[in-house]
């Protein structure tokens, strides 16, 4: 185990083969292959997620986040002259201005006028940032939302090469509130026959919100692990959802997180708050690795994710960083299928 006050960011690396990064979703959703770990003691077994089931118990409480991404990625060109542009969308600054990844960025200079889908939609330039994100404004008839639904592309991992053929399997299938930049992964797991059955067997489902943002796929830069900042994020957690943890706690069953975007929802919550679930929203940019202290989850479902990212320290931090090196050596030895659209890790 390295200094956990001195943690680097290569302590978090391991050799994946190029091939077993996932490039497409499996078919059904669930027949994903699902590695349980059991916390305490590291244990391993082997599974597929359509048999959650069997892992869990009644009156425990699975945690999903209902962001839906935006299919943000949209081409066009530049109004004077027709050179293309690509542009990402990111985070919803006003109506109708948002911050945005474009490129080639030096085409997208202060008051540049681009026009996309033969004029369905057009934006100027209003700023430049200092990270080389622009500030652009959209204009267009009736919702920018639908406009998107239409022209727009989902903004896949830059790992994914292949190209996505149904838009919905970039998307769980409780999402609901638009406003994600890449998906919560770790629920593309789950088909509606499945989160049936389960809450039929007692299994409770609570929703959270938070928007994952496109700083999920920046690399950690800083070799120190303590000196990297964290990327915010917007998050949403209702009264009834509180009310249900709250209850599952007091009964003794268990918290189970979907996904590190769940788990960082919760974990935010109860840090502003004591320990403390409470409805609440707003942004968090909280940063979990090893030394982290756990306030609200008992369990985590979560993909296999990139080496050196902090996703896999905050997996780290829950199950141990041993624990979790060991594991991640054991899935590339047993083949399994990495990132995005690639199997299941349960920790409980």
């Amino acid at each position: 185990m390295p200094d956990i006050d001195n943690l680097k960011k290569s302590d978090f690396y391991y050799e994946l083969p190029q091939e077993l990064i996932a490039q497409t979703p499996i078919e059904p959703r669930n027949a994903s292959r699902m590695m349980v770990i059991e916390r305490q003691t590291g244990k391993i077994t082997h599974d597929h997620f359509y048999n959650l089931g069997k892992y869990l118990r009644k009156g425990d409480t699975l945690i999903v986040n209902d962001s839906r991404v935006l299919p943000a990625r949209i081409y066009g060109e530049k109004a004077d002259n027709g050179s293309f542009i690509e542009f990402l969308l990111l985070e919803q600054r006003e109506n109708m201005v948002w911050e945005i990844l474009c490129r080639p960025g030096k085409k997208a200079k202060v008051g540049t006028r681009f026009s996309f889908c033969g004029g369905r939609l057009t934006a100027e330039i209003l700023e430049v940032l200092e990270d080389g994100n622009r500030i652009a404004r959209f204009y267009c008839e009736g919702s920018l939302y639908a406009v998107l639904d239409e022209i727009g592309q989902m903004p896949l991992p830059p790992y994914i090469t292949e190209k996505l053929r149904d838009k919905e399997r970039y998307q769980t299938v409780y999402s609901n509130e638009v406003g994600s930049a890449a998906a919560p992964t770790a629920g593309l797991h789950f088909t509606e026959e499945q989160l049936k059955s389960l809450e039929e067997a007692g299994i409770n489902i609570g929703r959270v919100t938070l928007h994952v943002g496109l700083g999920t796929f920046r690399p950690v830069k800083e070799d120190k692990v303590a000196d990297h900042k964290m990327h915010s994020e917007y998050y949403e957690l209702s009264e009834s959802t509180a009310l249900l943890i709250n209850r599952t706690k007091a009964q003794g069953g268990r918290v189970i997180a979907v996904g590190t975007t769940s788990c960082r929802t919760l974990e935010s919550v109860a840090s502003l708050n004591d320990g403390k679930i409470v409805a609440s929203h707003g942004s968090t940019d909280i940063f979990i690795y090893p030394g982290y202290k756990f306030k609200a989850i008992d369990g985590l479902i979560t993909n296999f994710h990139l080496p050196e990212s902090t996703l896999i320290m905050l997996v780290s931090a829950f199950l141990g960083y041993e624990n979790t090196m060991n594991a991640y050596k054991c899935a590339v030895d047993e083949r399994y299928r990495f990132f995005s659209f690639g199997d299941a890790m349960a920790i409980l």
